[in-house]
């Protein structure tokens, strides 16, 4: 496919294309291509063709829009309104905002990033300005204190953590550009408005992406970036969002969000077909983007990776959205806690064979990036993980070649079940065993 008529690609979710796919199949699922459940903020706002009516006096560009749009004075009024949430009012456009922050709510504390997020971008406010407007209120509702227990509402905390979040990351890019670290340069993309690390080497041969596991980054293939360049192979490799020095927004992490990722970045950044490649759960993130978008991958090749091969399989449920709970939020807390503390260790038990790989760098950019905002929304993820996909489902949809490497000591899942069930259900699909771990 050339890449000018990439550009409708983007415009549709992961998630309504698979829902298609499983419809023309005649495969069911939990879900029917009509439910309006779990989809992306982005399908709602910014769907091509349906704009929306503008209100008179709003503070957004349409009616469906979830962003506020306007000059410096507009988006400080919508600020102050967003700020009073709790307040009630009875002006006409602070009440259209209220409404929409019930809307942007997906997450507790997600709703001031999705509607302020894009005018501090622009820069039609700064982060500073943002903080102190908020600051200053916070100090109004309370004779001019801060509490060291928390602030007094909702709006504020989420406004807050947001505020900081974002320049929290914006330093750390500035900081990663300037500084030398392996043989190869960091640059930095914005996806939805969101800071995304990677690198690319090589000035001719086939496009190849890296994509690494959970909790990983770009640094987990720092050895292979430069030889494979090296072999003829221009070489990009990506920091999913949410891990290393990409940003952790407060989102809902899930394998069909960063599948829409690599979707656009192949899209934006490489402009051509790449040759996939990932480890773990990012060669199934690879799977699911090589079999929703054949035209974007010339080649899968998955390691060690996660996900199931189901025979037979006439029912694939979907995962819902949702508000996580307490109970997962302290789960996560504990176990951040946990990986801060044994990280090595466990790392050594990815790779019982070569346990002089796990050296200090790589474990102090894992407990680095722990210790980032966000962190632990991300860990959350992990309790509301969806492999439910089958990889020879994927693999069907996909059509092209698929090479899978499996270490026969990965501790993560059961490596000659897993090999067995290719070989029987994927008869297309190349395998090769390795004496390794994960």
């Amino acid at each position: 496919m050339a890449q000018d008529n990439w550009v409708p690609i983007k415009s549709t979710s992961a998630r309504s294309i698979l829902k298609a796919a499983l419809i023309q199949r005649k495969i069911k699922s939990n879900v029917s291509l009509s439910d309006g459940d779990g989809e992306n903020i982005e399908d709602i706002t910014t769907s091509a063709g349906a704009p929306g009516r503008k209100i008179a006096g709003s503070m957004f560009a349409s009616e469906s829009s979830l962003e506020v749009r306007g000059g410096t004075d507009i988006t400080l009024d919508a600020l102050d309104a967003y700020l009073k949430y709790l307040e009630g009012t009875g002006k006409a456009s602070w009440q259209e905002l209220h409404d929409k922050v019930r809307f942007a709510e997906t997450r507790d504390g997600a709703s001031f990033r999705t509607l302020f997020g894009n005018a501090i971008q622009l820069g039609v406010i700064s982060r500073r300005r943002a903080y102190q407007e908020t600051i200053q209120y916070e100090r109004d509702r309370n004779a001019g204190f801060l509490s060291p227990f928390g602030y007094s509402t909702p709006t504020v905390t989420s406004a807050v953590d947001a505020i900081c979040s974002l320049e929290w990351y914006w330093l750390l890019a500035l900081k990663s550009q300037v500084s030398i670290e392996g043989n190869y340069p960091l640059k930095f993309w914005r996806w939805k408005g969101y800071l995304i690390q990677y690198t690319s080497v090589g000035h001719e041969g086939p496009a190849v992406l890296l994509v690494h596991g959970f909790g990983a980054s770009l640094q987990h293939f720092r050895d292979n970036i430069s030889n494979i360049a090296d072999e003829g192979h221009r070489v990009w490799a990506i920091t999913l969002l949410g891990f290393g020095k990409s940003e952790k927004p407060n989102v809902d992490y899930s394998e069909l969000l960063w599948s829409e990722l690599l979707r656009d970045f192949i899209v934006d950044v490489v402009r051509e077909p790449v040759h996939l490649v990932g480890n773990s759960i990012g060669g199934y993130i690879c799977a699911i983007a090589a079999g929703l978008w054949p035209s974007l991958a010339n080649s899968l090749v998955l390691l060690n990776s996660a996900g199931s091969v189901v025979p037979n399989y006439s029912f694939i449920p979907l995962s819902k959205e949702g508000r996580t709970s307490w109970l997962s939020r302290l789960q996560a807390r504990l176990l951040l806690l946990f990986l801060r503390s044994r990280v090595g260790g466990i790392l050594k038990g990815y790779y019982p064979t070569r346990t002089e790989r796990v050296d200090k760098p790589l474990v102090d950019e894992i407990i680095r990036a722990s210790y980032d905002p966000g962190a632990t929304t991300v860990i959350e993820s992990i309790f509301n993980f969806n492999l439910s996909i089958p990889l020879n489902f994927l693999f069907d949809s996909f059509g092209g070649n698929i090479l899978v490497i499996q270490g026969i000591k990965d501790p993560l899942i059961k490596s000659e079940s897993f090999i067995s069930m290719l070989r029987e259900h994927c008869s297309k699909v190349q395998i090769r065993e390795l004496n390794a771990g994960d």
